[in-house]
Parts: structure tokens; sequence; C-alpha cells
């Protein structure tokens, strides 16, 4: 099969959406993964009292993030955790309120199931293709990003764990805003771009150079939105966005950043106001995690896109990313054995 020019489109629907609330609105994700080890530093650093109170006053809680717990999959009993990280640019649409589990404005961009094993030497993202149909309970097929729009954060989570019929312990979603911020407190990031390209949305100001670049705030949004310049659209970004992750995580946990309080502080400062996190979820829950990852380095840190059949066409002439339903079900026993290291050796997945 071949790859679209852009996988994006979406049926027109009628169904009504929720006007904005004037509460906090949602902040959005893939960097909610990347706050997880900001908070290693934090604990690493001995700064973790004060940095834990901007972490818990600056992020947004969720209220209903989770399903009804008859419709779950049972607790996972093997000690590993399973956190879903939601992205989303606000540029893309509306931002709406997260707080309960009402049908939304909202599409979430992106997708990570981030499995950490019971042994906590090893960290792993799958990155979920937007657009992989699948079936969204109560509603039918359709995009898997379409969940938020018909249910909000708690049809999402439904719809990953009946996807994978394993557990979500926790959500975390991060705003793509958030990535200037982020970037910026670390006085830029490296990247080692693959495909050299010119962003849609810099209008031609920049062009990323195969090889390596150093992005500041700006370049890093730009880097991580494009879909545009490459012919595969979302198969590339989804890289590319993996490529910017591993970067963000490599200097967020070198010794140059974490013996630097300043620079650890305005991290947290930076990215906390862009992410939403259910309840339980907080800076000392994420601090447990970072007592437990002090060994933790960046090649132990593995991603992956969720492998699918390529792109097809929906009965109702969608351009759809098919789900490899074969491939889904082992990484799912995998994960529910807490043996998903050796399935990726096995497979040769992961960067």
């Amino acid at each position: 099969m071949t790859h679209p020019i852009d996988t994006e489109a979406v049926a027109t629907d009628s169904r009504p959406r929720r006007q904005k609330s004037s509460k906090k609105t949602a902040r959005n994700v893939l960097l909610g993964f990347a706050a997880a080890v900001v908070v290693i530093g934090l604990v690493c650093g001995g700064y973790i009292y004060n940095l834990a109170q901007t972490f818990n006053n600056g992020t947004t809680k969720i209220e209903n993030a989770f399903p009804d717990e008859a419709t779950r999959p049972t607790k996972n009993v093997t000690g590993a955790m399973n956190i879903l990280v939601m992205g989303k640019d606000k540029n893309a649409d509306k931002s709406v309120d997260t707080d309960d589990s009402a049908p939304t404005d909202q599409r979430t961009d992106t997708l990570i199931w981030v499995h950490i094993p019971a042994d906590r030497k090893n960290v792993f993202a799958v990155s979920i293709m937007r657009d992989t149909w699948v079936n969204i309970p109560g509603h039918g097929e359709a995009k898997i990003n379409a969940a938020m729009a018909d249910g909000g954060v708690a049809l999402t989570v439904q719809t990953v764990e009946s996807l994978f019929q394993q557990r979500i312990d926790h959500v975390a979603m991060v705003d793509f805003e958030g990535f200037k911020g982020l970037t910026d407190a670390l006085g830029g990031v490296e990247v080692n771009i693959k495909q050299g390209f010119t962003p849609s949305t810099l209008k031609g100001k920049v062009t990323f150079q195969a090889g390596k670049n150093m992005l500041d705030g700006e370049k890093a949004l730009a880097f991580v939105r494009e879909r545009k310049s490459f012919p595969d659209s979302d198969y590339t970004r989804v890289k590319n966005q993996q490529l910017f992750l591993k970067a963000v995580i490599s200097k967020t946990i070198s010794k140059d950043t974490l013996t630097n309080p300043v620079k650890v502080n305005n991290m947290v400062d930076a990215i906390s106001p862009y992410i939403s996190v259910d309840k339980d979820f907080d800076a000392a829950t994420i601090g447990g995690l970072a007592l437990q990852f002090k060994d933790l380095r960046e090649k132990d840190t593995i991603m992956f896109t969720l492998p699918n059949l390529g792109v097809g066409t929906s009965a109702d002439g969608q351009s759809i990313v098919v789900a490899d339903n074969a491939a889904i079900s082992e990484i799912a026993a995998a994960i529910g054995q807490d043996q998903l290291a050796a399935y990726v050796t096995a497979k040769g997945l992961g960067s």
C-alpha cells in the first residue's frame, strides 16, 4: 500500500460540540513522559519539595480520566506500569475542558502507550498512529483520535484499553506549545535530523538540514508539528517526535542539567502549565518512580511505532491506517506478561 499525502481528513460530523468552559482549558501531550523525566531530575538533584509544589500547582487535574470500572481490564499484578500520553496541537482546533467525559471539539494528534516494566530497567514508548482504524466503544469503527471527540479522555482511555486488553494506570496530556518553553529552559536541544525539510509553519524562515541541528523553542515546535513536508505525512512526523523526545530526555538527565538547580526549576516551571494529569499522577507518584529510575540512561528509553498494515480506505471513504491486529495482540500479551523487552529484542523494534 502507498502512503497518501495527508491522512488527517475526517468525515463530517453533525453531533453537537461542547462549548469552551471558563475553567482552565485542556493542555495536551507528547511531553507528559518528558515531564516525568524532568521530575526524575528533581529527586536526583535534591530539590524535590519546592519543585513538587511547582509541578502540582502548575498542572491541571483531569477529574474523570478513566471509564467505568466495569468496562476495564483487571489491574496489573506484575508491578509494571502503563501510562497513556496524549498530545494535542491547540492550533489544530479549539481547546476544550477535560474535566469530564463529555464529547468535545478535540482530537488527539499524538497517542503514546508508555510501558514501565517492574524491574524499572527500561521505559518503552509505543506511538499509535492517530488515523488507526479501531472500534470505539459505543460508537463503532473510526479513527482512534476520534475517541476524544466522542467521549473525552475517559473514552480515549477505554478505546486504547480495549485495543490492547491491558489496563492504563495513569494519563498525561501535553499541549505542543509546551515544547517551546521546555526547549528554551534546557538552553536548546540538539537533534540529529534524518530527513531535511522546510517547515510550513515557519513560512520558509527556517530550513532543517539533514544531520545535527540545534533547536530553540520555536524551531522545536515547528519540528514536532510538521507533516505537510513529507510524502508519508504522519509517519515521518511520528518518527520526528520520537527523535526529539529522545534528545530532550538525553539532555534532561545529563549531569550538566541535573546539577544546575536554576535550569531544573526553569524546566518544571516552563512545562507544568501545559500538562494535564489524572488526579493520582502527582509529583509524589512521579518522584517515587524517579527513585527507581536512578540508573536510567538515554539508551534505556526504547521508542517504536505500533505496527500497522499501511494505509487503506474505510467503508465510508476515509483514508485510514489499517491496524495490524496480530502484532497488536502480541505486543499486548508481552505487556501483560511484563516481557516487552524480550519481544522488542526479538522483533528488532525500537530506537
